[in-house]
């Protein structure tokens, strides 16, 4: 069996990413920009992308506001010096003690090392946007605004880990020139917590109220930094995609603010619906009951009030108290969205269904073998009846056995059906590795992606949609193209190769014409609509294929949707 210190290289090249941006330099020239909700001046960070980070566009969210829905500045704010990235937003801390089958806790101390939590600035007081914008700008230019939600599993991330200035310049150098926005949002316990007191007191979903009233902030006063409000397009990866599409779902598809429409595009890498139960399901209220337990609040009359009182690190620990994503129960999360009855009126697959969802142009797509990096913790796993139990356990408590048997009956041969795909024999790192990637990314990114599709198609069948399947990283040992991957080759495009290029070209003219074929001189992107292709890109060039790969398990997902929440 091979080590997973063979890995290392590899996901260190993904988890690096997470070290975020430096902070940066105060060049000489400061840009000033005067805004009105609230009154502001905001002086920033000069150079060929001028910079804004830091911006407050909330109230800090903490003592009596921690765990409630955030809640916009009304006071003027005088003179802020936004040359400093604002705080990370309270973190989900990996642990190191995944599974002792295999050498697992050389990954967990890697993700766990102190480079990478002493490198956050974090706290409570972590809502605010950073803005980029072309040197030169003006309130006059009224550009198109690219509105970046982070990833990491609603558990980690944070803005300034993505840093938006190679997007600006690629898009002055095409003639395409846009404005960056990247929000921060409560992720893990402090951003997610479900449970029935908090169903009760109206505190759910608090990262994705966050990312809506960085869109609010974006439309009263993007103008003063010279972009368009009505030309903004949201952009997320991973749980940031997911949180694209969400946005899309909330109070049933009603994007409306001061009478217009906070934007009219979308993009999401690796991700869109996920089928969730309640906020206050079982599942949900074990994870607030633990939570509540590791704070010291059992015994209280109020827990959810506890849990406001206690000093931020108590909170912050017993957050942490409960199974996170690079572990052993891996997508099965603790905190994600969940329907709610009013941010989210129901699971998103039943939204999308009766069309309530934004209608709103969209580019979505996948990873290869988006699931390999989240199949790595379960190596005690050997047999059929080992996964079925895994899966029956962690993830889909509403199925039952004879569907769980079902499900992975659709991939019975790992050396065809495994993840990393088209790899025959190779990189099976234990006996049900490749099977549990296959079934991981495909219930979780690749085929709910085409259910997505479908279902908006035949809802919407008037508004354009376009999809990819990324295969630049075909080879990595036991990997592939694995989950995160884009954020090296597209978000960053660090390497000058045909997939880099290509997915900004793309995307900008996406962004500037909602189609992202005008002024684009790579192949034709057909709509997914008019073929069912989708954009299958290597490091050297792309072609076009069927969305029909894997056809069993997908009418097996979409017929057994209701009992496959997670």
């Amino acid at each position: 069996m091979p080590s997973i210190m063979k890995l290392l290289p590899a996901l260190f090249g993904f988890v690096s990413l997470t070290l975020g941006a430096p902070a940066p330099s105060k060049p000489a020239f400061a840009p000033t920009v005067t805004i009105a909700y609230p009154e502001a001046t905001i002086v920033g960070l000069g150079g060929v992308v001028e910079q804004f980070p830091g911006i407050p566009f909330a109230q800090p969210p903490v003592g009596s506001l921690r765990l409630k829905p955030p809640q916009p500045l009304t006071e003027p704010l005088g003179t802020i010096s936004a040359t400093a990235n604002g705080k990370a937003c309270p973190q989900f801390v990996f642990s190191d003690t995944i599974n002792d089958a295999i050498p697992t806790a050389e990954i967990g101390l890697l993700l766990d090392t102190p480079l990478f939590q002493t490198a956050l600035n974090a706290g409570e007081d972590c809502l605010t946007i950073n803005v980029q914008r072309p040197a030169g700008t003006t309130a006059a230019s009224k550009l198109p605004v690219l509105f970046w939600i982070f990833g990491g599993g609603f558990e980690i991330g944070w803005n300034s880990m993505y840093d938006g200035s190679s997007w600006v310049t690629q898009s002055v150098a095409e003639g395409k020139p846009i404005i960056f926005v990247a929000v921060n949002y409560r992720v893990a316990g402090f951003g997610f917590l479900p449970g029935a007191e908090i169903l009760a007191d109206g505190s759910s979903n608090l990262g994705l109220l966050d990312q809506r009233l960085g869109l609010q902030w974006v439309a009263d006063n993007i103008a003063a930094f010279g972009g368009d409000p009505d030309k903004v397009t949201i952009w997320g990866e991973s749980a940031g995609a997911i949180s694209v599409f969400d946005q899309m779902a909330m109070y049933d598809g009603d994007i409306s603010y001061k009478g217009k429409p906070l934007f009219r595009a979308g993009i999401m890498n690796s991700g869109s619906i996920v089928p969730a139960d309640p906020v206050d399901c079982p599942k949900g209220q074990i994870v607030y009951d633990a939570v509540v337990a590791s704070a010291g609040c059992s015994s209280a009359k109020d827990t959810l009030e506890c849990l406001r009182e206690v000093p931020y690190e108590t909170l912050l620990g017993a957050t942490n108290s409960v199974p996170g994503l690079l572990s052993y129960s891996s997508l099965a999360l603790s905190y994600l969205p969940r329907p709610d009855g009013t941010v989210l009126t129901a699971s998103p697959e039943v939204l999308v269904a009766e069309g309530k969802y934004a209608q709103v142009p969209f580019i979505i797509g996948d990873e290869e073998d988006e699931g390999t990096i989240f199949g790595l913790f379960q190596s005690n796993i050997t047999t059929i009846t080992e996964l079925t139990t895994y899966l029956l356990d962690f993830f889909f408590h509403d199925a039952t056995e004879a569907q769980i048997k079902a499900l992975i009956a659709t991939y019975p041969n790992t050396i065809t059906d495994g993840s990393p795909f088209r790899t025959g024999l190779l990189y099976d790192l234990y006996p049900q590795y490749k099977r549990i990637a296959a079934i991981l990314g495909d219930l979780t990114f690749t085929l709910t992606r085409r259910s997505f599709l479908a279902l908006a198609n035949s809802v919407n069948p008037s508004v354009p949609s376009w999809s990819y399947l990324s295969s630049f990283d075909y080879g990595t040992p036991f990997l592939g193209t694995f989950h995160g991957s884009d954020i090296l080759q597209v978000f960053f495009g660090v390497l000058p190769n045909y997939a880099s290029a290509s997915f900004h070209a793309y995307y900008l003219s996406f962004v500037h014409t909602m189609d992202p074929n005008n002024g684009s001189s790579y192949m034709n992107w057909p709509r997914w609509s008019e073929s069912n292709e989708l954009l299958n890109t290597y490091a050297t060039g792309a072609v076009l294929i069927k969305d029909d790969f894997r056809s069993d398990t997908y009418d097996f997902i979409v017929e057994n949707t209701a009992s496959l929440h997670v």
